[in-house]
């Protein structure tokens, strides 16, 4: 392979209050702490989307508006995604919903991981997630982050300790390692696919 894969970390909440960004930035040192990945956080509250109301997906028809096919050529430039999810009524935030509905075919034969957190470790929006990057034609690592009760109490600062991530480390290291280490394979493995369907269609 002649370049380190591209990894961005997307920070899936927007709201003010938000606690995502504290795992994001655990999950992206660790990431970068790998060395044989380039690593950026993505953070979608840097990014003026609308919600999506193009005629039809860009698996169709170039999108119109300029802020979409900006965020398209965004997320383009990565070969794999680690989603830090956030829990709203059993699933994901309607603004990372709406930054995947943004595109399609950037998205398409790329892997992602994921870091939940809430009460229940974000387990039923990671889920969903998923299920959305089947249609997205997207990989999923079968190991995910779940920063979840007690632990989550712990770090967060509504728990009243706000404790760093580093103090649950020995309940969720080692998921944060395997699901780095699929990634990375998957990643590896989609990039080949990639290069190799793009040389066959040259």
């Amino acid at each position: 392979m002649t370049r380190k894969p591209r990894i961005a970390v997307i920070l899936g909440s927007t709201r003010d209050s938000r606690f995502g960004a504290k795992p994001a930035e655990w999950i992206l040192e660790k990431a970068q702490a790998r060395g044989d990945w380039e690593v950026e956080l993505v953070d979608l509250k840097d990014h003026d989307l609308p919600l999506f109301n193009e005629v039809a997906s860009n698996a169709w028809m170039p999108s119109a508006d300029a802020r979409a096919t900006a965020w398209q050529e965004k997320i383009a430039a990565f070969d794999g995604y680690i989603f830090v999810v956030a829990e709203y009524n059993r699933s994901i935030t309607g603004a990372l919903k709406n930054a995947l509905d943004q595109a399609y075919v950037d998205w398409n034969r790329k892997a992602f991981g994921v870091v939940g957190y809430g009460a229940l470790g974000a387990a039923r929006a990671v889920e969903h997630l998923r299920t959305i990057g089947i249609e997205l034609q997207m990989v999923s690592t079968r190991s995910g982050v779940h920063i979840a009760g007690a632990d989550f109490f712990a770090v967060h600062p509504l728990g009243q300790q706000n404790q760093p991530l580093s103090a649950i480390e020995a309940t969720v290291g080692g998921s944060a390692k395997a699901m780095l280490d699929e990634l990375d394979w998957w990643t590896r493995a989609t990039m080949a696919a990639r290069a190799e369907a793009r040389t066959k269609a040259a």
